[in-house]
């Protein structure tokens, strides 16, 4: 997960969420700005980028799905054939 949060904003976030994945700072924005996520108000669109282990974007979700987020992640996943650990 990628967030053009500070650092303690991103730790205090990952804490609160019992997080057990890995957290991206982009406080300057270059990620964002590089996966064209950058909304003109200087926040990350909620875009979902599928990265497979060879480094290419299997799938992008430009829908925001923050209700239903952990349930959709999962069936993607699934349908991607991404292996479970």
């Amino acid at each position: 997960m990628v967030s053009v949060d500070d650092i303690e904003t991103n730790k205090k976030f990952a804490e609160q969420e019992q997080a057990n994945f890995p957290l991206l700072s982009d406080a300057d924005k270059k990620v964002a700005e590089a996966y064209g996520v950058l909304a003109p108000s200087g926040l990350a669109k909620r875009w979902m980028f599928f990265i497979g282990p060879d480094g290419k974007i299997l799938h992008v979700e430009t829908v925001g799905h923050t209700a239903d987020a952990g349930e959709y992640l999962s069936k993607k996943l699934e349908e991607l054939k991404v292996k479970k650990k």
